[in-house]
């Protein structure tokens, strides 16, 4: 099979999207933190909830920041992450799927409850909860999550 150029080269980006968006689930922090982000915009400080450093979650979000995912604005001394927007369809196909079969896996439920708990007494003294989310997939579903 012979490509041309622009085939060619359509065809290497997308393969680099490929891999680059199955690198950032392929570690277990990453894609919990994705699958908080979800969920909405959260400050660095509620990230306690998956009991770790603060350095080695910090890690993990600019991995996630720089790989196109995830997004941050400063608050004040605080950071805040959210999922970025918009992401491309491989990455938020790969999202709504994992977010699907996730649910009912202990540790996902486990952080879910503990993060509405850390948002109730709002470490970073931020005052808005976790922020609505848009639902933009086909036919409804994901309400309460924020993939687009």
């Amino acid at each position: 099979m012979c490509l041309d150029g622009y085939t060619a080269t359509t065809t290497v980006v997308a393969m680099d999207q490929l891999l680059r968006t199955y690198r950032v689930f392929s570690e277990e922090m990453r894609l919990r933190i994705v699958m908080l982000l979800t969920h909405g915009e959260l400050c660095v400080c509620d990230m306690e909830v998956l009991g770790e450093a603060q350095s080695k979650v910090s890690r993990h979000l600019a991995y996630l920041k720089h790989s196109g995912l995830v997004k941050s604005r400063r608050a004040g001394v605080w950071m805040h992450y959210s999922l970025n927007d918009p992401l491309d369809e491989i990455a938020v196909a790969h999202i709504r799927s994992l977010a699907e079969h996730t649910d009912t896996i202990p540790v996902f439920q486990e952080d879910i409850k503990k993060m509405e708990d850390v948002k109730r007494r709002k470490l970073c003294g931020s005052s808005h909860p976790m922020l609505p989310v848009k639902n933009n997939t086909p036919g409804g579903g994901f309400n309460e999550r924020q993939i687009h």
